[in-house]
């Protein structure tokens, strides 16, 4: 069974440097559809990873599907976070209401 690993310190910042990447795109071209695709795949990831801890046998297999779940967890938070962040920036430029204001407080200082 393949097994896509972030545990290993150059997948991690090669999936962290395309979070940005799509963040900065997001914000940029005021789309919040981008953060978004990186958040599903994260989700989609974190289901797969999962799903492998759950059915792998071997120690070595187990112990990386948990770090991956790990930094799937983390990815996830960045990639929610950031697409508040850029639908807040899309729905101002559009002038309509924005999927959730519960941040706007931060939005402002940042």
């Amino acid at each position: 069974m393949y097994i896509v690993n972030l545990a290993q310190p150059a997948t991690i910042l090669i999936a962290l440097l395309v979070t940005v990447l799509f963040i900065i795109l997001g914000k940029e071209f005021k789309k919040s559809i981008l953060p978004a695709i990186c958040l599903v795949l994260f989700l989609g990831l974190i289901l797969v990873h999962a799903f492998q801890s759950i059915v792998l046998t071997d120690a070595y297999y187990k112990a990386m599907a948990a770090t991956s779940l790990g930094v799937d967890a983390i990815m996830i938070f960045l990639s929610y976070i950031s697409y508040l962040w850029v639908d807040a920036i899309e729905a101002k430029e559009k002038n309509k209401k924005s999927i959730d204001d519960s941040l706007d407080w931060f939005w402002k200082k940042v």
